[in-house]
């Protein structure tokens, strides 16, 4: 397919949150826009999400804030525990709205990629196409059909072909040191979010809509580990078994092959850019981060509404995806940094260390529930760089020369 002069072609690589977004803010702001994934479905898998205020307000610009924030299931009481069950601190999703302007939403994974892609025409998603090749001057080819694009948006996750193909001198994904679980199962009653942190082992435990629980953990262990008999319930029994209410009871709600497990990876050292010609790198596949801070979906979501904003229909591209990188290259690396950071806390595993993180988490705590938001100073309290223009639920595409946002909300503001 080759590009067309009446209205630009953006291909989008990858159909998770982060490539449904920008197609979304790419469709909106007049883009023609072809998704393609390589499942053969867009399935209801995946786990949770947490979509903290600075996505939200992201989302907002895409139409679709009051759908997500319809997704909360529980804006309480919640905090840090010890494995056997002592409240360590507190905060509250009261304090976050207050501190950063929004709540912090806990959805499922699955359920906000069906939001998302159902907001783009029909037929704009190709699944069953994995792209084999990408250049920057936007020529992508699948195993079935290739394209002219003068856009290409990669958002294929953290193995990502085209960064490979764009940087091939780049070292790649590395190993955090410890491997997650993901589960989804049946709450039989209201719990009380919490994350509780052991000797080198952390579990969380996160009400969702619908009468279900989303829970996660992690532990240190070597990379390419499997449970012995093939079960990882067994593998979480055998780690998390003996903790406090409801995590035994959590683990025996999961039924027979639900608990995805996968090594934890992180870009440990920054691209050097995130565009190549017309080529934009955007997610996992520009800024993989550790989950510590629950920012790499929202990192993604803030990328392709920025993308969006400043690539519009008849812009220069590269000065567009220059801009971009310069936006969005030094604080992806920040928050990447300091969710390392918040990583390598979990990791502690001798008495004396952890003694003295759950002493100094007390003592924070004590000041108030505010403090122990600090970790998301300067995140979750980012604002997309214009005003909604999707946001009364109105699909139509921008038209050219349409303004989107005052003068102000059109200036840089992801500090």
């Amino acid at each position: 397919m080759s590009r067309t002069s009446q209205q630009p072609h953006a291909v989008v690589v990858g159909a998770g949150i982060g490539g449904l977004a920008a197609a979304v803010a790419l469709h909106l702001r007049g883009w023609h826009v072809t998704v393609l994934e390589r499942a053969r479905a867009l399935e209801h898998v995946g786990a949770g999400i947490a979509i903290a205020p600075n996505a939200l307000r992201a989302l907002e610009v895409l139409g679709v804030g009051d759908e997500v924030r319809a997704m909360a299931a529980f804006q309480g009481e919640g905090g840090l525990r010890r494995p056997d069950g002592r409240w360590v601190s507190r905060t509250s999703g009261e304090a976050a709205a207050e501190r950063f302007g929004g709540p912090v939403v806990i959805a499922h994974r699955a359920e906000l990629v069906a939001l998302l892609a159902g907001r783009l025409p029909d037929g704009a998603v190709r699944t069953g196409n994995p792209v084999v090749s990408a250049d920057p001057d936007g020529q992508v080819a699948t195993e079935h059909e290739s394209f002219d694009a003068d856009l290409v948006v990669a958002a294929d996750g953290i193995r990502s072909v085209v960064r490979s193909a764009l940087f091939p001198d780049h070292p790649g994904p590395a190993y955090s040191g410890f491997t997650n679980w993901r589960l989804v199962v049946p709450a039989p009653a209201a719990y009380v979010p919490h994350e509780s942190w052991g000797r080198g082992l952390l579990w969380g435990t996160v009400p969702l809509t619908g009468d279900r629980v989303y829970c996660y953990a992690t532990a240190v262990t070597p990379p390419g580990g499997r449970s012995a008999d093939g079960d990882e319930r067994t593998e979480l029994r055998r780690l998390f078994g003996d903790w406090h209410h409801p995590v035994p009871e959590v683990i025996a709600a999961a039924a027979p092959g639900t608990v995805l497990r996968n090594d934890v990876h992180h870009l440990a050292v920054p691209l050097p850019a995130f565009h190549r010609g017309r080529i934009a790198l955007l997610g996992d596949a520009a800024h993989a981060m550790t989950p510590n801070l629950g920012q790499g979906g929202c990192q993604a979501i803030e990328d392709a509404v920025v993308l969006a904003h400043l690539a519009g229909p008849g812009d220069d591209t590269a000065a567009a995806l220059a801009a971009y990188s310069a936006q969005r290259l030094p604080r992806t690396t920040d928050v990447m940094r300091r969710s390392r950071s918040v990583g390598r806390l979990t990791t502690w595993s001798s008495r004396p260390a952890v003694a003295l993180r759950d002493t100094l988490f007390a003592t924070v705590n004590r000041f108030g529930p505010r403090l122990a938001l600090h970790s998301l100073d300067g995140i979750a309290d980012w604002r997309p760089p214009q005003a909604p223009y999707a946001a009364s639920g109105d699909d139509r595409a921008p038209q050219a020369g349409e303004a989107h946002g005052t003068p102000e909300d059109r200036g840089d503001r992801t500090r």
